[in-house]
């Protein structure tokens, strides 16, 4: 078995859901407004956007100008099918492209976005790379898993040590502060964000077809996610950072 057949199995799990990663329209709108307030039609780059839950809100409640960004070609015709029924066509721009190889002019937007998707590259990666495109005034939202205890347990940091080295807030905090930005705020997402992630993903997963080529540890690695989670959920969780750059930095 291939590990394109895998990759294609575990993509086709998540095609059509309405997450790729824990979050909630309320988490959404709370991160907007720790921002500050923006400008008119400010200019949005959603980063990792998956089918563009965040998109999709930010261009309907801010009349925000969205340039839609995944290297997944069905996720953003999700975006584009989703834009146009309800009326958004027009404020939604989808591109596919590597979050870590961007095809955009500095100082571009008004606001940087990537929900549950700056693991990609790296947490201090996307903070060095993506400073460039916040435009003068302008604001970078990330959102980044990172333990919630000083010391985890066994079991969930071998876990985690398979898949991405998770930190604390603290030494996330500080990896801002040297990357160039101001802290405007931090906010610890609620547990119902990961049910609105894992809830539906469980039952896909559930009504899945095991014979289907790479489906099977498809299946292994989301279920082990899923129950990792239920078990160790109190030593990690996704933490939202607003960061502004700081002045005099370019």
């Amino acid at each position: 078995m291939t590990d394109n057949a895998m990759i294609e199995a575990f993509m086709s799990l998540h095609r059509g859901l309405p997450r790729q990663g824990p979050g909630s329209d309320a988490t959404t709108r709370h991160l907007f407004s720790l921002a500050g307030p923006p400008p008119r039609r400010p200019r949005v780059l959603d980063l990792g956007c998956g089918p563009g839950r965040a998109s999709l809100l930010l261009a309907a409640e801010h009349d925000a100008e969205v340039t839609a960004v995944d290297l997944y070609g069905p996720f953003l015709a999700e975006l584009r099918s989703a834009a146009e029924a309800r009326g958004l066509g027009d404020s939604i721009r989808t591109v596919e492209a590597d979050m870590g190889r961007l095809p955009f002019p500095g100082g571009s937007f008004d606001l940087v976005w990537a929900e549950s998707s700056a693991y990609s590259i790296g947490f201090d990666t996307a903070l060095r790379d993506w400073r460039r495109l916040i435009a003068p005034g302008g604001a970078l939202v990330v959102t980044e898993c990172e333990w919630t205890v000083r010391e985890p347990s066994a079991g969930v940091r071998a876990f985690w040590d398979r898949h991405y080295a998770l930190r604390g807030r603290p030494e996330n905090t500080a990896a801002a502060v040297a990357a160039g930005y101001d802290v405007l705020g931090v906010y610890g997402q609620p547990e119902s964000d990961w049910d609105e992630y894992y809830v539906p993903l469980g039952a896909r997963a559930d009504a899945a077809d095991p014979a289907t080529p790479g489906m099977d540890r498809a299946l292994a690695a989301t279920r082990e996610e899923i129950a990792v989670r239920a078990e160790h959920g109190t030593e990690y969780g996704y933490t939202g950072y607003v960061l502004r750059p700081a002045a005099g930095l370019s």
